[in-house]
């Protein structure tokens, strides 16, 4: 393992919540760079971890103990909505756990060549996967009213057609930096303004680059078949939108649906998921220590032994 680990944020509340046990088998869906799979390991747990980024992977293979056999840390290079697929095809039918770091992961913020961030100039790409159409092909290239409806969307930015007209205006793009420039002048960007304006266009860029969304969707989906009854599912969020889905996920799928005389009899549905939490989040102290925490939201809730609905 490297010398100097990772550490991922609500790292003890997210352990705590998954409570490993020697022996046990958990994924840890957004591998990144191994500070939630590390905990595990130490804890005796086998990991499966999984990342679209061939970087996270190739970091991963690293420090993985080579000598183990069979290895307690195998390594997927898969998006976690395949998760269910890529398991089975392991041969491995139910886990005892799943951790989501749902977002861009400090790995990925850091290395200025990614494109994710503005802090340090570097080529418009954002692509998790490193394959595919990147920020830079989606923002030379679509229309005024796509782009303004993505930053609206994913940004939740109110003058994103203000934003999306000066993006058109100043193509081709090519650079974080060129692209911070456009959207802080045509917000009216002042340094002494808590909060850089481009951080929203950046985030719904990179959410609607990487599918994200849709991706968390489909994970969850894919945990709530692959936990057996007991398991533990652990999601880590970072903004609203993400909140929200893995907040409306867990009340759907821990409700008992209620009983209407405006619609026919169905059979009684049982709970998925019980034992769910509230939000928990990070504390002064961690938020001191690395101030990414800051937004970090943590749910977390218990598989019950009801069969897993049907995907949507």
């Amino acid at each position: 393992m490297s010398e100097a680990p990772h550490i991922p944020v609500l790292l003890d509340e997210v352990i705590e919540a998954l409570d490993p046990q020697p022996g046990d088998v958990l994924i840890d869906a957004t591998f990144g760079a191994g500070g939630y799979t590390r905990a595990l390991l130490e804890r005796g747990a086998t990991v499966h971890a999984f990342d679209r980024d061939p970087d996270a992977i190739a970091s991963g293979r690293t420090w993985r103990k080579t000598e183990e056999n069979p290895p307690r840390l195998i390594l997927h290079p898969h998006r976690f909505s395949e998760m269910l697929e890529v398991m089975r095809d392991a041969g491995v039918e139910s886990v005892d756990g799943v951790v989501m770091d749902i977002g861009v992961s400090s790995m990925q913020l850091d290395q200025a060549e990614r494109g994710f961030a503005f802090s340090s100039d570097g080529p418009l790409d954002m692509r998790m996967s490193q394959e595919g159409e990147s920020a830079a092909d989606f923002l030379n290239t679509a229309e005024e009213g796509t782009i303004a409806d993505v930053i609206y969307q994913y940004g939740e930015e109110r003058q994103s057609r203000r934003v999306a007209r000066a993006i058109v205006a100043a193509r081709p793009l090519a650079t974080t930096g060129e692209l911070a420039r456009v959207v802080r002048k045509a917000l009216g960007y002042k340094p002494t303004d808590k909060k850089d304006p481009a951080t929203r266009t950046f985030q719904a860029i990179r959410i609607h680059v990487n599918g994200e969304l849709d991706e968390l969707s489909q994970g969850l989906s894919a945990a709530e078949h692959l936990l057996r009854e007991g398991g533990r599912l652990a999601v880590v969020s970072f903004h609203s939108l993400e909140d929200r889905i893995v907040k409306r996920f867990l009340r759907e799928a821990s409700s008992t649906p209620s009983a209407s005389r405006h619609v026919p009899l169905v059979a009684q549905v049982d709970p998925v998921f019980s034992g769910v939490s509230k939000a928990i989040k990070p504390g002064e102290a961690e938020i001191a220590r690395n101030p990414r925490a800051r937004s970090s939201v943590l749910r977390h809730a218990v598989r019950t032994a009801t069969p897993a609905r049907e995907a949507a």
